[in-house]
């Protein structure tokens, strides 16, 4: 029988489970038991991905799956190449653009250190790697799927770019945490934070379907993604003209790709749709 996807059941147990833990979090203060908290949070969206995926009945869900995390046959260094361009890039442009507010060419630069530390007794850069690598195996592993099989995949990102960023909100009182610092900084960086979020959504697509749906691709995305926003020396200031330019890059790789964004082959049809 074909596989069902339900993403409102995907999407609704991954944010109370996640909105649990670091609720509890929150309120176990600094320590082991914090890390605890993060970490079961942290985890939710692959977890239930991953149950999701084996408890289907479903041989075709199950080795789709496998498929998109272990095929290396499927990933495209060319592309992922020019998408880890398009995002330096982005970030150059950034930094060029707010000298015009007043910010320094010194920021085109390494910082010597995160500027966060990590929840509880977690370093910021073990933070990164999880984050880079746990969270795609829940959005890319069932999640981005569920929506997508109902849509175009232009819809898709548009949804996933509200739903992904909002699944982090808790963390604005989660001392130790990156959105804890913005809220700290000022309402306006830590709004910035989640609308930065919607054109990352169109970019991650990108790369998941540039690289026939691999999870691996996007992990190295992410990945990237998250070093480029710690180590280089961008101001609060700078990653509020950075989201602007994003938006300008993710309709630019929209408009060139509109072929994969507004096809309907797929609908339907996944996980057996090879595009």
């Amino acid at each position: 029988m074909k596989y069902v996807y339900r993403p409102l059941r995907f999407y609704l147990t991954v944010y109370a489970a996640t909105w649990l833990f670091w609720l509890l979090a929150i309120l176990s203060g600094d320590g082991i038991v914090c890390t605890v908290f993060m970490l079961l949070g942290l985890l939710a969206p692959a977890t239930v991905a991953v149950l999701t995926v084996f408890r289907s009945g479903s041989d075709a869900l199950k080795a789709d799956f496998r498929k998109k995390l272990v095929g290396f046959y499927r990933l495209r260094p060319k592309s992922i190449l020019l998408a880890v361009c398009v995002f330096a890039a982005v970030v150059a442009a950034s930094i060029l653009l707010s000298t015009l507010f007043g910010q320094s060419l010194d920021q085109f630069a390494f910082t010597d250190d995160f500027s966060f530390s990590g929840a509880g007794v977690s370093s910021a850069l073990l933070t990164i790697l999880l984050a880079s690598s746990i969270e795609e195996l829940g959005w890319r592993g069932y999640g981005e799927d569920s929506i997508a099989q109902y849509c175009t995949w232009w819809k898709e990102s548009l949804i996933f770019g509200v739903v992904w960023p909002l699944w982090h909100l808790p963390l604005l009182w989660v001392p130790g945490t990156y959105q804890y610092g913005l809220r700290e900084l000022g309402l306006l960086y830590a709004v910035n934070f989640f609308v930065s979020g919607m054109p990352l959504g169109f970019l991650t697509t990108w790369v998941y379907l540039k690289n026939n749906r691999s999870m691996l691709a996007n992990i190295i995305f992410h990945l990237f993604v998250n070093f480029m926003q710690e180590r280089v020396a961008m101001t609060p200031e700078t990653k509020c003209v950075e989201t602007v330019a994003v938006f300008a890059a993710a309709a630019v790789v929209v408009l060139r790709n509109r072929d994969i964004f507004f096809e309907t082959g797929h609908i339907g049809r996944l996980p057996d749709f090879e595009g």
